[in-house]
């Protein structure tokens, strides 16, 4: 039989795509941004810090690389909704989404959880990436392509004691990605999440005796997403779980 020949690898697989990175100022999200722009992306960098987007984007275009940054309340609906508008408005594409912006109140028992608290992580995990999928989905089912990638957790498949709302958020992450990714399939739009472990960021205050340089690092996340979003167009991962090779 004859052997295949491998197709060489463009030097910048996303050249001409948008890609949005929610909670891109720092740790995973400016990891992923950083990736996304290597490869050739013009990437939109989002989140509430706008002196912290500005040094991400920065340093993206001192590798001559392109960014933008919109700073957005993702928890505010018509934020959000007016984030998609100028997406169209100034690139009139979307080829790629990552929900990554999270917040975690962990360490706490769910019986002295402040119903402000639970708010907070259940607006900022779960509902800001409904309200992006909302905004900026249309843009790929108009293009008949495009890859959604939501950050969950470890937590949302595990039990996890002092963070249960935390956790919550996370499983309800994952039930809403598998539901839209069954949504957004006939559109040729695929939809996928990453779960990782304990990653190596001040995200949930200090980790105690875990070794950081055994933990999960910001660009392993990278690297995931850089490789769901140059996958062959012919199928798609929809969940990754992601481990440390080593306990910390």
């Amino acid at each position: 039989m004859t052997k295949k020949r491998s197709e060489p690898v463009p030097a910048e697989p996303l050249r001409n795509q948008v890609a949005v990175v929610t909670g891109a100022a720092r740790g995973i999200g400016e990891a992923i941004a950083n990736r996304l722009a290597d490869m050739g992306a013009t990437v939109v960098l989002t989140a509430r810090d706008q002196a912290r987007l500005a040094q991400v984007k920065s340093a993206i275009e001192q590798r001559s690389r392109k960014a933008r940054v919109l700073p957005c309340d993702l928890t505010d609906p018509r934020a959000v909704a007016a984030l998609g508008e100028k997406v169209a408005k100034e690139h009139g594409r979307c080829d790629i989404l990552v929900n990554n912006a999270g917040v975690g109140v962990l360490r706490k028992p769910l019986i002295d959880l402040p119903v402000e608290e639970w708010d907070q992580m259940m607006h900022t995990n779960l509902r800001a990436p409904y309200l992006m999928m909302q905004s900026l989905a249309p843009l790929m089912i108009a293009a008949r392509s495009g890859h959604i990638i939501n950050i969950s957790s470890l937590a949302g498949k595990n039990i996890l004691p002092e963070g249960a709302a935390y956790s919550a958020s996370k499983w309800g992450l994952n039930g809403l990605t598998y539901s839209v990714a069954e949504e957004l399939r006939q559109y040729n739009v695929r939809v996928s999440v990453i779960a990782p472990g304990s990653v190596n960021t001040h995200f949930g205050g200090p980790r105690g005796t875990k070794d950081p340089s055994r933990m999960i690092q910001p660009d392993d996340v990278a690297q995931v997403v850089a490789m769901l979003v140059t996958q062959a167009p012919t199928s798609f991962v929809s969940e990754i779980l992601l481990r440390p090779t080593m306990k910390p």
